[in-house]
């Protein structure tokens, strides 16, 4: 069941689904230093977008932690792809740092690149074992904070691969806007 909050002019939006289903104008990749095919949320957006996606991803020299790059979306519905590598979660205080600067970083770039609409994943939580509780708090107050101040991002959305998931986020987002 999707919910949608107005946030300044701009519409962040909660659902369960397929990222590589969404149709904004971009779509995030929770990728790997080296923007390989990878498993989980990048394995699934390489083989939607078809190899191209990974031709273009290897003139790009690799990402580091917390930075973005943006490439064509190919055969996704997304015209774009925007490749982004969380933490890897060690309890460290960099954790923290490091996925905030993922959801910015990724957000400055659509800003940057005039794109409207973008869809992330619940970056890090798969394979990289960040808490999905913690993330969400992290991801949720990073892009509403960012689309009080950014008007020009029409719409947001957090797309969770499974129903526990949303829950999460849900709840986090429920707590943040009453703060």
């Amino acid at each position: 069941m999707p919910i949608k909050y107005k946030i300044g002019n701009s519409i962040l939006k909660l659902i369960a689904g397929d990222i590589t289903r969404q149709d904004t104008e971009a779509i995030v990749n929770a990728a790997n230093k080296q923007l390989s095919p990878g498993g989980g949320v990048s394995g699934a957006i390489h083989r939607a977008a078809g190899p191209k996606l990974w031709e273009e991803c290897k003139t790009l020299g690799g990402c580091n932690t917390g930075e973005a790059k943006l490439t064509r979306g190919y055969n996704l519905k997304a015209k774009y792809v925007i490749h982004t590598v969380g933490p890897v979660y060690s309890s460290s205080a960099d954790d923290p740092v490091h996925l905030r600067d993922c959801y910015k970083n990724s957000l400055l770039l659509a800003s940057r690149k005039n794109i409207k609409s973008i869809s992330f994943p619940s970056i890090s939580t798969g394979v990289f074992g960040y808490p999905v509780k913690e993330a969400s708090i992290i991801a949720l107050k990073t892009i509403t904070d960012f689309l009080k101040e950014h008007p020009e991002i029409e719409l947001v959305k957090m797309v969770l691969f499974s129903e526990g998931d949303y829950n999460i986020y849900k709840s986090s987002l429920e707590k943040i806007l009453k703060d």
